[in-house]
Protein backbone atom coordinates (compact mmCIF):
# COMPACT_ATOMS: atom_id res chain seq x y z
CA UNK A 1 0.00 0.00 0.00
CA UNK A 2 2.84 2.06 1.02
CA UNK A 3 5.01 1.60 -2.48
CA UNK A 4 1.42 2.55 -4.14
CA UNK A 5 1.20 5.86 -2.51
CA UNK A 6 4.75 6.88 -3.11
CA UNK A 7 4.57 5.72 -6.47
CA UNK A 8 1.44 7.71 -6.96
CA UNK A 9 3.05 10.71 -4.84
CA UNK A 10 6.42 10.63 -7.28
CA UNK A 11 4.48 10.36 -10.55
CA UNK A 12 2.42 13.64 -9.58
CA UNK A 13 5.15 15.63 -8.24
CA UNK A 14 6.33 17.55 -10.67
CA UNK A 15 3.45 18.57 -12.60
CA UNK A 16 1.70 19.98 -9.55
CA UNK A 17 4.11 22.13 -8.77
CA UNK A 18 4.37 22.84 -12.51
CA UNK A 19 0.76 23.99 -11.78
CA UNK A 20 1.11 25.17 -7.86
CA UNK A 21 3.94 27.47 -8.54
CA UNK A 22 2.63 29.82 -11.50
CA UNK A 23 -1.02 29.89 -9.56
CA UNK A 24 0.62 30.99 -6.04
CA UNK A 25 2.89 33.60 -8.41
CA UNK A 26 -0.88 34.88 -10.20
CA UNK A 27 -2.67 34.67 -7.41
CA UNK A 28 0.33 37.35 -5.54
CA UNK A 29 -0.16 39.43 -8.94
CA UNK A 30 3.54 38.68 -10.14
CA UNK A 31 4.09 38.81 -13.60
CA UNK A 32 4.80 35.21 -14.14
CA UNK A 33 6.16 34.74 -17.50
CA UNK A 34 8.25 37.89 -16.89
CA UNK A 35 9.79 36.78 -13.53
CA UNK A 36 10.32 33.01 -15.58
CA UNK A 37 12.28 34.98 -18.57
CA UNK A 38 14.11 37.49 -16.35
CA UNK A 39 15.01 34.24 -13.88
CA UNK A 40 16.51 32.60 -17.19
CA UNK A 41 18.53 35.14 -18.38
CA UNK A 42 20.10 35.47 -15.43
CA UNK A 43 20.90 31.38 -15.06
CA UNK A 44 22.53 32.23 -19.10
CA UNK A 45 24.38 35.01 -18.05
CA UNK A 46 26.07 32.81 -14.90
CA UNK A 47 26.36 29.94 -17.38
CA UNK A 48 28.65 31.64 -19.70
CA UNK A 49 30.23 33.61 -16.81
CA UNK A 50 31.58 30.15 -15.48
CA UNK A 51 32.65 28.46 -18.81
CA UNK A 52 36.37 29.67 -18.24
CA UNK A 53 36.16 27.76 -14.63
CA UNK A 54 34.93 24.80 -15.89
CA UNK A 55 37.21 24.50 -19.03
CA UNK A 56 40.11 25.30 -16.60
CA UNK A 57 39.07 22.26 -13.47
CA UNK A 58 38.25 19.95 -16.43
CA UNK A 59 41.99 20.41 -18.07
CA UNK A 60 43.69 20.50 -14.75
CA UNK A 61 41.95 16.40 -14.11
CA UNK A 62 43.10 15.49 -17.72
CA UNK A 63 46.04 16.23 -16.94
CA UNK A 64 45.96 15.11 -13.42
CA UNK A 65 45.06 11.85 -14.86
CA UNK A 66 47.22 11.27 -17.84
CA UNK A 67 49.82 12.64 -16.41
CA UNK A 68 50.41 9.23 -13.97
CA UNK A 69 49.47 11.85 -10.64
CA UNK A 70 46.58 9.78 -9.60
CA UNK A 71 48.27 6.16 -10.30
CA UNK A 72 50.90 7.84 -7.63
CA UNK A 73 48.77 9.10 -5.12
CA UNK A 74 46.95 5.75 -5.46
CA UNK A 75 49.94 3.69 -4.88
CA UNK A 76 51.04 5.98 -1.84
CA UNK A 77 47.62 5.59 -0.49
CA UNK A 78 46.74 1.40 -0.95
CA UNK A 79 48.27 0.43 2.10
CA UNK A 80 46.49 2.87 4.41
CA UNK A 81 43.34 2.07 2.87
CA UNK A 82 43.46 -1.66 2.96
CA UNK A 83 44.62 -0.77 7.11
CA UNK A 84 41.62 1.03 7.43
CA UNK A 85 39.52 -2.07 5.59
CA UNK A 86 38.84 -0.56 2.60
CA UNK A 87 38.64 -2.61 -0.67
CA UNK A 88 41.78 -1.01 -2.49
CA UNK A 89 39.75 -0.88 -5.85
CA UNK A 90 37.76 1.93 -4.28
CA UNK A 91 40.55 4.18 -4.01
CA UNK A 92 40.23 5.63 -7.46
CA UNK A 93 36.79 6.77 -6.64
CA UNK A 94 37.97 8.29 -3.22
CA UNK A 95 40.01 10.07 -5.11
CA UNK A 96 38.01 11.31 -8.34
CA UNK A 97 35.30 12.16 -6.20
CA UNK A 98 36.22 15.76 -5.01
CA UNK A 99 37.46 16.38 -8.25
CA UNK A 100 34.93 15.06 -11.13
CA UNK A 101 31.01 14.34 -10.21
CA UNK A 102 30.70 12.72 -14.04
CA UNK A 103 34.13 10.95 -13.79
CA UNK A 104 33.42 9.80 -10.27
CA UNK A 105 30.04 8.16 -11.53
CA UNK A 106 31.57 6.89 -14.12
CA UNK A 107 34.01 4.84 -11.81
CA UNK A 108 31.44 3.86 -9.53
CA UNK A 109 29.68 2.57 -12.54
CA UNK A 110 32.47 0.04 -13.89
CA UNK A 111 32.80 -0.92 -10.32
CA UNK A 112 29.38 -1.86 -10.62
CA UNK A 113 29.63 -3.37 -13.53
CA UNK A 114 33.04 -5.63 -12.29
CA UNK A 115 32.31 -6.80 -8.87
CA UNK A 116 28.19 -6.31 -8.67
CA UNK A 117 25.85 -3.32 -6.48
CA UNK A 118 25.87 -6.35 -3.63
CA UNK A 119 29.67 -6.75 -2.85
CA UNK A 120 31.22 -5.25 -0.57
CA UNK A 121 32.74 -2.90 -3.58
CA UNK A 122 29.64 -1.98 -4.86
CA UNK A 123 28.04 -0.90 -1.74
CA UNK A 124 31.29 1.38 -0.90
CA UNK A 125 31.24 2.64 -3.64
CA UNK A 126 27.48 3.65 -3.44
CA UNK A 127 27.90 4.83 0.13
CA UNK A 128 31.01 6.81 -0.87
CA UNK A 129 28.72 8.45 -3.67
CA UNK A 130 26.29 9.69 -1.10
CA UNK A 131 28.45 10.61 1.75
CA UNK A 132 31.16 12.91 -0.30
CA UNK A 133 30.96 15.65 -2.60
CA UNK A 134 32.21 17.13 -5.89
CA UNK A 135 34.23 19.76 -3.84
CA UNK A 136 36.50 21.62 -6.75
CA UNK A 137 33.40 21.78 -8.48
CA UNK A 138 31.63 22.99 -6.39
CA UNK A 139 33.90 25.47 -5.82
CA UNK A 140 34.69 26.00 -9.37
CA UNK A 141 30.98 26.59 -10.35
CA UNK A 142 29.62 28.37 -7.05
CA UNK A 143 32.32 30.51 -6.43
CA UNK A 144 33.25 31.19 -9.94
CA UNK A 145 30.27 31.96 -10.72
CA UNK A 146 30.18 34.88 -8.19
CA UNK A 147 33.17 35.83 -8.28
CA UNK A 148 34.73 34.73 -4.90
CA UNK A 149 38.63 34.45 -5.58
CA UNK A 150 39.76 33.79 -1.91
CA UNK A 151 38.61 30.31 -1.28
CA UNK A 152 41.33 28.21 0.89
CA UNK A 153 39.33 27.87 4.09
CA UNK A 154 36.59 26.61 1.50
CA UNK A 155 38.89 24.14 -0.17
CA UNK A 156 40.53 22.57 3.67
CA UNK A 157 36.62 22.50 4.62
CA UNK A 158 35.31 20.67 1.54
CA UNK A 159 38.36 18.33 1.31
CA UNK A 160 37.97 17.48 5.31
CA UNK A 161 33.96 17.11 4.89
CA UNK A 162 34.94 14.68 1.64
CA UNK A 163 37.51 12.77 4.20
CA UNK A 164 35.00 12.42 6.67
CA UNK A 165 32.12 11.05 4.30
CA UNK A 166 34.97 8.51 2.80
CA UNK A 167 36.49 7.31 6.37
CA UNK A 168 31.93 7.09 7.30
CA UNK A 169 31.79 5.15 4.30
CA UNK A 170 34.71 2.51 5.02
CA UNK A 171 33.11 2.03 9.05
CA UNK A 172 29.35 2.04 7.56
CA UNK A 173 29.91 -0.78 5.38
CA UNK A 174 32.02 -2.86 7.13
CA UNK A 175 29.73 -2.39 10.21
CA UNK A 176 26.69 -3.18 8.08
CA UNK A 177 28.11 -5.42 5.02
CA UNK A 178 30.90 -7.56 6.82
Amino acid sequence: MLQVILSTVSKWAIPFLLLIIPLCGIIKKVPVYEAFVEGAEEGFTTAVRIIPFLVGMLVAISVFRASGAMDVLISLIRPLMVALGAPPDVLPLAIMRPLSGSGALGLATELMKVYGPDSMIGRMASVMQGTTDTTFFVLTVYFGSVGIKRFKYAVVTGLSADLTGLLASIYICNLLFK
